[in-house]
């Protein structure tokens, strides 16, 4: 299928990959279109977003999108979710509890980094927890490509879900296990002792020539990626193999 992402603001990656980086949190919003079906993913940090999200993407493919993939649980990569009624929902093992047990923690977390209140409010209200759980690796076929979903983590989070797309040039959705425009943000539910082993698996998932597209920023190659391990094992602690 031919997408002129160029035209619509988002930015190509392969033929059947693009992105778009998001305002405010610069948070970064993947899309693969296959055939059949349409993966988005992280959709954005509000319902307000998702909306506009999905407005976009129907306008890039001619199509609705059937797919959500999470790659963490924090609010600027989840809560734009709500927008997308009926699509299926996936995320690592675990994230469902986290996001219908901890929905206070969520919104409180969205509104300490500015996100308004009852925007805020609405959003956690109507979030879908991911009903698919991956816990391993999960093939999703869309007509054309296959997307493999695997859980990689833990390590920025301890529900870290990486999306490999093996279509021409390899792609990499890395969540924030990967960050360009900062240093990586270890917060307080971070397992910085096992992030480097995850960065690990991500390298192994897209070996040295694919595009690895971070959580926030530019994208990157797989020098990047090792040289983030590096730090991480540094600044932690953590012996390499």
């Amino acid at each position: 299928m031919d997408v002129h992402w160029e035209e619509a603001g988002w930015e190509r990656l392969t033929g059947r990959t693009g992105r778009r980086r998001l305002p405010v949190w610069d948070c970064t919003v993947g899309l693969v279109v296959g055939d059949r079906s349409v993966l988005l993913i992280d959709p954005g940090s509000c319902v307000r977003e998702g909306a506009q999200l999905r407005a976009e993407a129907e306008r890039l493919t001619g199509r609705r999108v059937t797919h959500i993939a999470f790659t963490h649980g924090h609010f600027d990569h989840v809560l734009g979710g709500a927008a997308f009624a009926g699509a299926e929902v996936y995320g690592a093992v675990g994230l469902d509890a986290l996001l219908t047990v901890g929905r206070d923690e969520l919104r409180g977390d969205a509104v300490r980094h500015g996100l308004a209140e009852a925007e805020a409010a609405e959003s956690v209200d109507l979030l879908v927890a991911p009903r698919h759980l991956v816990s391993g690796e999960w093939t999703l076929d869309l007509g054309g490509v296959q997307v493999l979903l695997a859980n990689v983590g833990p390590g920025h989070t301890r529900h870290d879900l990486a999306v490999f797309v093996p279509c021409g040039r390899e792609a990499v959705f890395c969540g924030d296990l990967v960050e360009e425009s900062g240093e990586p943000s270890v917060g307080p539910d971070a397992v910085p002792a096992q992030w480097p082993a995850a960065l690990d698996r991500l390298l192994a998932l897209g070996g040295d020539d694919a595009l690895y597209v971070p959580g926030h920023g530019a994208v990157v190659d797989a020098a990047f990626v090792r040289a983030q391990r590096d730090t991480l094992r540094v600044q932690f602690g953590v012996s390499g193999s």
